[in-house]
């Protein structure tokens, strides 16, 4: 399974926002400079987020974006489904209803031992992410890259404040 770029991207994202005083948006702009990111691109992933309820837009001259809910309440799945869509990743096409002498009476999807497994593994993988919020990736980087908080936040910081 690929994911596109931009799940990497808003996840990074959302942790930042984690990070900034509650009520204080995030220039997607600043935000995509401070990765290196083409800005555009970026906010198109974050008003995707938005449309899913992960993220709140604010317009202004000190608009941007936060998160919608606490840290804690937003997952890494959240995101991804909002990005990548709840379709499941693999499609069994059901093709062995087209070997010869098939019983076209069987649900070829629902038997295949091959789609059993992919869709058990989606599961297992969706669980996973599931289990991870924005907030515990965030502890988790404050702990292991203690100086990275700060960083963030004084790059991102609304100039003129």
């Amino acid at each position: 399974m690929k994911m596109g770029r931009g799940v990497e991207w808003a996840v990074h994202s959302c942790v930042n926002m984690s990070w900034t005083p509650a009520g204080e948006a995030v220039n997607s702009a600043r935000l995509a400079e401070y990765y290196q990111l083409p800005s555009a691109y970026l906010n198109k992933q974050l008003q995707a987020l938005v449309r899913a309820g992960v993220l709140t837009s604010v317009s202004g001259p000190r608009g941007g974006f936060h998160l919608a809910r606490r840290p804690e309440n937003i997952t890494v799945l959240d995101v991804v489904l909002a990005l990548e869509g709840p379709e499941p990743a693999f499609r069994c096409e059901g093709i062995l209803g087209n070997v010869p002498d098939a019983d076209p009476a069987v649900n070829h999807v629902r038997t295949c031992l091959i789609s059993q497994t992919m869709r058990q593994a989606e599961l297992v993988w969706r669980q996973a992410l599931a289990r991870q919020t924005i907030a515990g990736i965030a502890d988790s980087m404050e702990r292991r890259f203690p100086d990275d908080r700060q960083k963030a936040l004084d790059y991102l910081a609304v100039e003129g404040n």
